[in-house]
């Protein structure tokens, strides 16, 4: 089957200035697939190269059976579909006409959207659980909320492919777990291949197929996020001691891992 998103040999930098280099992966329908790294270790600047802002250093992307560099941008947003972490902006808009914009590769240069558009993105809404919300200013939701408008923006793009950058940024812990949820039934129920970065390992290991850390100009991964993250691993990227274990869940056993604090054990 052919990969959703395909990246081989990649090196990533900014002008003259290599980033990190040698990075292959493939994400698959179905699939999430987590990135991990510490600031400044260059999730961004990956994930800027992938949705094609920056050229490539090195290497190939290609988005299904395309090469990246040969897509128009229309016909990319038609495949790919970017969540940013930042919340819409200080326009009121209703969140019902934030999800139609994610319409907007579909439709012919300057036409509004549709009576079919304004059903998907209604569709959208209430695939998240958020249909409520549908009239309510974006400005007057919750940080959890505003995040929940944007992945159903990004849902009515109709894209398989789905980027989120750090989509649990600045968030509550409930709404953390909410994203997290709805983020895996993206994967699990509707197919779609998902490529998240994030700070919290426990995340990849709570939600993820595969795992993969950007650190030090190198990759380590795409493997099962159990055997991606150690407490070797970890110290070496972030700097800090960490302990790893199992807990016993209603729904079985998973792993979890937290940082050690000096004098706290």
């Amino acid at each position: 089957m052919t990969a959703l998103l395909d990246v081989r040999g990649l090196a990533v930098g900014h002008g003259r200035r290599q980033v990190a280099a040698g990075i292959s992966f493939a994400l698959r329908a179905g699939q999430v697939l987590c990135l991990l790294g510490p600031n400044g270790g260059g999730k961004t600047t990956l994930l800027r190269t992938l949705l094609g802002l920056i050229p490539p250093l090195a290497g190939e992307v290609r988005i299904g059976d395309s090469p990246l560099a040969a897509l128009p941008r229309r016909d990319l947003a038609r495949r790919l579909a970017y969540v940013p972490q930042a919340s819409p902006g200080g326009f009121a808009y209703p969140a019902r006409e934030v999800v139609a914009m994610g319409r907007a590769a579909r439709l012919p240069l300057l036409a509004a959207p549709g009576t079919r558009d304004l059903a998907l993105a209604e569709a959208s809404l209430d695939r998240l659980g958020i249909g409520h919300l549908a009239a309510r200013p974006v400005t007057e939701l919750s940080g959890g909320e505003r995040q929940l408008v944007l992945i159903a923006r990004a849902l009515a793009q109709e894209a398989g492919c789905l980027v989120l950058d750090e989509p649990t940024a600045s968030l509550d812990f409930g709404n953390q777990a909410r994203v997290l949820g709805e983020v895996r039934d993206l994967a699990a129920r509707d197919g779609l291949g998902v490529l998240m970065t994030t700070h919290h390992p426990d995340h990849a290991l709570l939600i993820g197929d595969a795992a993969m850390l950007l650190h030090d100009g190198a990759l380590a991964g795409p493997m099962p996020p159990s055997a991606l993250i150690t407490a070797e691993r970890l110290a070496a990227a972030y700097g800090v001691g960490t302990v790893i274990g199992t807990l016993e869940t209603a729904g079985g056993s998973r792993r979890v891992c937290a940082p050690l604090i000096a004098g706290r054990g």
